[in-house]
C-alpha cells in the first residue's frame, strides 16, 4: 500500500503504513470552518444512484492534491483540528475502517503521499464536487493521466528527512567524549608497552593524565563534581606510575604511587606499596624496600595467602642482598612451612650454604625434592583406546600451552635440584664424592629418580674439572651396565676424553658403545666420525656426520665437521654448501666465516674471499690472522697500500708473527725506507735469535741507508755470534777494504779458512751421498754451521719477491787488492737496481741490466 502520514502531538509527521485511504474528521472543528466547508458539500442526484460506478474513470480537479497547499479552508481545518481528533474506528461513519468497498478501476493519478493532501468527502473545490465514492485502491488505476507514474511507495518524493542529530555541545556530551578518549589512551599505552615501545607508552600515559585532569575541571565547571569517576582516576595514575617505572624514571614513579596511596578514596591502594618497594629494590635502597614490603604485608588480610607468601619471599631476597642470611632464613622457613615452592627451597639452601650449616643444608635439600610440582604424569597423555576422536584430543593436548608450561616447570625444578646438589655436595661431607653419593641416594628416593644418573655424570665432570681424569673415567665406566640412555651419555663422554688424549682406538671403541646403546645419539655419531677423521678415513667420517645430521638437523658440530671433511676430499663446492648452511644458523661465527673465505680462495675467487674476511673482522676486529690473510689477498691482487694497512693492523695486535714482520720489512725496503725496515728485522732477530738472516737484513739496511759505521758494527757482532758465516765475512772484507781499515787481512784469512772448511764438508757429503749431492750439501751446511742464510736455507723460508737473495756464483765481487781471496758476497736484500717502483711489477728486460750492475752502487765513494 501507499505510505501516509498521521498527526502527532509534537507537530511532527511520522510514517504510517495503511492499505486504505481514510478521511480526517474531528468533532472539535470550529463552527466557522465547518460552515465554510459544508457550503461546498452536495448530495448526488437521484438519477446518478442508478449507476453506482459511473464517473470513476473521469478526472475531477477536486482530486488534484497539488492545490491543497494553497487551499486556505483546508489548511485552517487542519490546523484547528490538530490534536482533537477521536480515534478512528469502524463505528464512526466516514472513517477508513467503515468505508465502502474500494474500487480498482479508478483513473490513474499521482498517488497521495499523505492524507493531508485530500479534501473532505463531498467537499467542493474550484466548483467541482468530489464524489462520495472517492475511495479507491492504493496506487492502481486503469489509465495513466497527466504524466503520472506508478509509485506505490512514494519514492518520487525523495528520501525521508535525516534523524535529528545529537547536540555535542552540551556539557554531558563533552564529558562522555573526554571519558572515552581517556580510556582509549590508557589502552593505547598498554598496547605500546606490550609491543616494547616504552617511550610511546609513557607519552600515551602522560596524555591520558592530562585529559583526565581536563575532565575533572569540566565536571567542576558544570557543577557535577560529585559524579567524579574514581576508577578512571585510579587507572590513569596507576598506568602512569607503571610506565614511569618501565622507563627507569623511578622518582616520578614513586611520586605517582604516593599520590594513589595517600588518597583515602581509593580502595586497597595500600597494596601498591609492593610496587614502591620493588622500585626501591631496583635502586638498591634495601632498607626502604623492606619497610614498604612490610607495610604492604600489614595491609593485606590473611585471606590473600598467596600474595602474602610472595611478599615474604621478596623480603627474604632483600635480606640476602643485605647479607642478613639469618633474617632471610626466617622468611624462607615460614614460606616452606605454609606454602612450599621450588624457588624458595632453592633460596633456603643458598642461605644455609652461606652460613655453612651442613645439617640444615641436608634438611633443606630433602624439603626441596619433596615440593609438589602440581603437574600431571606423562602417562596421562597416552590414549587409553583406539578411538580416533579420543586420539585426536590427546594429540591436541599433548603439546598445547598448558603442557609446555608443565614441562618448563619441571625443567626449572630439575635445574634447581641439580644446581643445589652440585653446590652442597663438597660441603656436606668430607669429600665431594661422598656428598654426591648422599645427594644421589636422596634423589633416588624422590619423584626425581631420573636425575640420579645425571648427578653421577656430573660427578664425573667434577673430577674432570679437578684434573682427576682417572677417577672421571672410572666413574663414567660404571654406566656401562646402566640403561641405554645413561650408558650412551657416559660412553660419549668417555669417547671424547680419549679423543682429547689422542687415544683414537679407545675413543673409537667407546663411540661404538655409545652408538650401540643409542643409535640416534648425534654426539656419539660425531665422535665416531672424529676418530675416523683423525685416521684420515674421510669418506667414512663423512657418512657418520651425515647420519648425525639426519638424526638432528640442528647439530652444528656435525655440519662443520662435514664441511672440513669435504674440504679434505677436495670437494670444495659441497664444503662451501655446508658452511653456507652453517652460516645461516650461526650468523656471527668467526670460524665459519674464515672457512668460507678459505674455500673461495681455493676456488679462485679472491673477491668473495675478501668479502667474507671483511665480515669476519667486523665480528672479530682484533683477529691478527684474519687481518694478515686480508693483507695477503690484497697483495696478490696488487693493491700494496691496502695490503700494508691490514698487515700493519695485524702486526699491531700480534707483533710476533714472523710472516707479517717479514712482509712489512720488505715493503719498507721496496718503498726505499730502509730505516723503517730496521725495527721489524730487529724484532724478527729477537723472535728467532738463531737465524742469522734477520741480523744480515739489519746490517744491509744500515749499509743501504749510508750508515756504514753502524753496518760495520752490526757485521762484527754477527761474526762474533756466527763465526763461520761466509756471507758476514765477505761483507766485512768488502767494507774494511773500502773504508781502509787494518782488519781487512784478518777477515780475509778467516774467510779463506771458512771457505776451505765448507769445501771439505761438501766433498764429504758428496762422497757419502751421491744420489742427492746438492740437497744433502745444503742440509749439512745448515746443520753444521749453526746458521741459515737466505741462499742456502733448506726450508726455503719466504721473504718477499724484493728480498730474494742471489747466488754468489752468478755475480761474484772480486777484491781489488787480493785476487786470491774470494770476497764475493750476495746482498740479502738484493741489488738496489732491481728494486722497481712502489707497487710496480718486475720487468723481464731489466733483469739482465740489474745483474751487470750488481752491488756497484752499494759501495761508498
Amino acid at each position: 500500500g501507499e505510505c501516509f502520514y498521521g498527526f502527532q502531538n509534537d507537530n511532527k509527521l511520522i510514517p504510517r503504513s495503511s492499505a486504505v485511504l481514510f478521511v480526517l474528521q474531528s468533532p472539535a472543528v470550529q463552527l466557522s470552518s465547518l460552515a465554510s466547508m459544508m457550503e461546498h458539500v452536495h448530495l448526488a442526484a437521484a438519477e446518478e444512484e442508478e449507476d453506482l460506478y459511473s464517473g470513476y474513470n473521469d478526472y475531477n480537479p477536486t482530486f488534484d492534491t497539488e492545490d491543497l497547499e494553497n487551499d486556505t479552508g483546508f489548511q485552517q481545518a487542519v490546523k484547528t483540528s490538530h490534536g482533537r481528533r477521536p480515534p478512528m474506528t469502524a463505528k464512526i461513519p466516514g472513517t477508513a475502517l467503515g468505508a465502502r468497498p474500494m474500487g480498482t478501476t479508478f483513473g490513474a493519478r499521482v498517488p497521495l503521499a499523505s492524507s493531508l493532501g485530500r479534501p473532505m468527502t463531498g467537499a467542493v473545490q474550484d466548483g467541482v464536487s468530489r464524489p462520495m465514492t472517492a475511495v479507491r485502491a492504493a496506487g492502481y488505476s486503469s489509465a495513466m493521466t497527466r504524466g503520472s507514474t506508478f509509485d506505490p511507495l512514494g519514492q518520487s518524493k525523495g528520501p525521508a528527512p535525516p534523524l535529528e542529530t545529537k547536540n555535542e555541545d552540551t556539557p554531558e556530551e563533552k564529558i562522555k567524549s573526554l571519558e572515552k578518549r581517556v580510556n582509549d589512551l590508557i589502552e593505547e599505552s598498554c598496547m605500546a608497552h606490550s609491543h616494547g615501545d616504552l617511550q610511546l607508552s609513557l607519552e600515551k600515559a602522560k596524555e591520558a593524565g592530562r585529559k583526565e585532569r581536563a575532565l575533572v575541571r569540566q565536571r567542576e565547571q558544570t557543577g557535577s563534581s560529585e559524579h567524579v569517576n574514581l576508577d578512571m582516576t585510579y587507572s590513569v595514575l596507576f598506568n602512569l606510575a607503571n610506565q614511569y617505572s618501565n622507563n627507569d624514571m623511578y622518582p616520578e614513579a614513586l611520586n605517582t604511587y604516593q599520590v594513589i596511596v595517600k588518597n583515602k578514596m581509593f580502595n586497597n591502594a595500600g597494596r601498591l606499596k609492593v610496587n614502591m618497594a620493588n622500585i626501591f629494590f631496583k635502586q638498591k635502597n634495601y632498607h626502604k624496600a623492606i619497610k614498604f614490603y612490610r607495610m604492604a604485608l600489614d595491609q593485606i588480610s590473611n585471606s590473600h595467602k598467596e600474595m602474602r607468601i610472595k611478599i615474604m619471599q621478596n623480603i627474604g631476597v632483600v635480606f640476602i642482598k643485605m647479607g642478613q642470611y639469618s633474617d632471610a632464613i626466617t622468611s624462607f622457613e615460614h614460606i616452606m612451612t605454609e606454602s612450599p615452592n621450588i624457588k624458595t627451597g632453592f633460596n633456603l639452601i643458598l642461605c644455609y650454604y652461606a652460613i655453612g650449616d651442613r645439617e640444615r643444608m641436608k634438611k633443606a635439600f630433602q624439603k626441596l625434592i619433596c615440593v609438589p610440582l602440581g603437574i600431571d604424569e606423562d602417562d596421562k597423555y597416552i590414549p587409553p583406546n583406539d578411538d580416533p576422536h579420543t586420539n585426536l584430543v590427546y594429540e591436541a593436548i599433548k603439546n598445547d600451552q598448558l603442557r609446555q608450561m608443565e614441562r618448563e616447570r619441571k625443567a626449572l625444578a630439575e635445574k634447581f635440584i641439580m644446581t643445589s646438589a652440585k653446590l652442597i655436595a663438597p660441603a656436606i661431607e668430607s669429600s665431594f664424592a661422598a656428598g654426591f653419593d648422599w645427594c644421589v641416594e636422596m634423589v633416588k628416593s624422590s619423584q626425581y629418580v631420573e636425575l640420579a644418573n645425571d648427578l653421577e655424570i656430573n660427578k664425573a665432570i667434577t673430577y674432570l674439572r679437578q684434573k682427576d681424569f682417572n677417577q672421571a673415567v672410572e666413574t663414567l665406566k660404571m654406566f656401562e651396565k646402566k640403561d641405554s640412555r645413561v650408558k650412551s651419555a657416559a660412553a660419549t663422554n668417555l669417547s671424547f676424553l680419549y679423543f682429547l688424549e689422542k687415544d683414537f682406538d679407545q675413543a673409537d671403541r667407546y663411540a661404538d658403545l655409545a652408538m650401540t646403546a643409542d643409535r640416534y645419539n648425534p654426539a656419539a655419531l660425531i665422535n665416531k666420525g672424529n676418530t675416523l677423521f683423525a685416521k684420515r678415513d674421510y669418506e667414512k667420517a663423512a657418512e657418520f656426520y651425515k647420519e648425525a645430521l639426519r638424526n638432528d638437523s640442528s647439530c652444528t658440530e656435525g655440519l662443520y665437521n662435514l664441511g672440513l671433511t669435504y674440504k679434505k676430499l677436495s670437494r670444495l663446492e659441497e664444503a662451501l654448501d655446508c658452511f653456507l648452511k652453517l652460516h645461516a644458523i650461526l650468523r656471527n661465527s668467526a670460524q665459519v666465516m674464515y672457512q668460507l673465505a678459505k674455500l673461495y680462495e681455493m676456488l679462485g675467487d679472491p673477491h668473495q674471499a675478501i668479502e667474507w674476511l671483511m665480515q669476519l673482522i667486523s665480528v672479530a676486529p682484533t683477529d691478527s690472522q684474519a687481518l694478515a690473510k686480508l693483507g695477503e689477498l690484497h697483495d696478490d691482487e696488487g693493491d700494496k697500500s691496502q695490503a700494508f694497512q691490514y698487515y700493519y693492523e695485524s702486526f699491531r695486535y700480534f707483533p710476533s708473527n714472523i710472516d707479517v714482520i717479514e712482509w712489512l720489512g720488505a715493503y719498507y725496503i721496496d718503498t726505499q725506507f730502509c730505516e723503517k725496515a730496521i725495527q721489524y728485522f730487529e724484532r724478527a732477530a729477537l723472535i728467532q735469535p738463531t737465524q742469522v738472516k734477520w741480523r744480515l737484513m739489519v746490517a744491509s739496511c744500515y749499509r743501504r741507508s749510508g750508515n756504514y759505521q753502524k753496518a760495520l758494527e752490526t757485521y762484527k757482532d754477527i761474526h762474533r755470534k756466527f763465526p763461520e758465516n761466509v756471507e758476514c765475512l765477505r761483507f766485512l772484507v768488502r767494507l774494511c777494504m773500502d773504508m781502509g781499515l787494518k782488519e781487512v787481512q784478518e777477515y780475509a784469512t778467516k774467510l779463506k779458512k771458512v771457505e776451505k772448511m765448507k769445501e771439505i764438508r761438501e766433498q764429504r757429503v758428496k762422497s757419502g751421498r751421491e744420489g742427492s749431492a746438492r740437497g744433502r750439501r745444503e742440509g749439512s751446511a745448515s746443520s753444521d754451521s749453526g746458521h741459515s742464510s737466505h741462499g742456502t736455507s733448506a726450508k726455503g723460508e719466504r721473504l718477499s719477491a724484493k728480498l730474494k737473495s742471489l747466488p754468489g756464483a752468478n755475480e761474484p765481487y772480486e777484491a781489488s787488492n787480493n785476487k786470491d781471496i774470494d770476497a764475493s758476497y750476495v746482498d740479502p736484500l738484493g741489488p738496489q737496481i732491481e728494486r722497481p717502483k712502489t707497487a710496480a711489477k718486475k720487468r723481464a728486460e731489466e733483469d739482465d741490466f740489474a745483474d751487470e750492475e750488481l752491488g756497484d752502487d752499494l759501495l761508498p765513494e
